[in-house]
């Protein structure tokens, strides 16, 4: 489980084919490698992938098929930005939102508009999402917290900060890039336990 809130922006090393389907990714990030062991959790734009190894701030990752084709992690290459964040601990503060790590869909920057102080980017979604997707809910975009600002059919809409613009992937995404997207897993758990009371289901 995570919170959202990057730790540090990290750096692809490499990426290792290892045939079956499934690839072996490096990753360098110092900060998270720091207390970092065989089989922790780290977010990697998002997406929680399993430590299998740790040297000298760089820490590599077995990746799925089933990961690389329904995430934006396939598209990555040596040298990419990613975002990254350490599995929460029990007793820290939770200072964005419950984030599984789990990506539901890949969608796309639509548009940017800088303002004074902060700027707005505007994503697609993929279909289905946007019942779950709620003007000032909260969603995860490439493994940040967010505040939905506005949203429609399929689109919604995001306000950055100027530290999120700087210390995130956010800030270099450009028009018709893809986007890791996670939506609250509280509205999915709603939705089911609604659907079965209307089914008759309620126990």
């Amino acid at each position: 489980m995570f919170t959202g809130i990057v730790e540090e922006l990290g750096e692809i090393v490499r990426t290792t084919d290892t045939g079956g389907d499934s690839a072996l990714v490096a990753i360098r990030g110092p900060l998270v490698t720091s207390d970092a062991r065989h089989g922790d959790s780290i977010a990697v734009n998002g997406v929680c992938l399993t430590v299998v190894d740790v040297s000298d701030g760089v820490f590599t990752a077995d990746v799925m098929g089933e990961t690389l084709r329904r995430t934006a992690l396939g598209a990555l290459r040596p040298g990419d930005p990613v975002n990254l964040e350490r599995a929460a601990a029990l007793n820290s503060r939770l200072g964005g939102h419950l984030v599984q790590g789990h990506v539901d869909g890949v969608g796309e920057v639509l548009s940017r508009e800088p303002a004074a102080q902060w700027e707005t980017v505007r994503f697609r979604l993929p279909a289905g999402l946007s019942r779950y997707v709620v003007e000032k809910g909260s969603i995860t975009v490439d493994g940040i917290s967010l505040t939905v600002a506005g949203v429609g059919d399929d689109w919604f809409s995001v306000g950055l900060i100027p530290t999120t613009l700087k210390l995130t992937t956010l800030g270099a995404r450009g028009v018709g890039d893809p986007v890791n997207l996670e939506v609250d897993v509280l509205a999915k758990y709603v939705e089911r336990l609604l659907g079965d009371r209307a089914a008759g289901g309620e126990r």
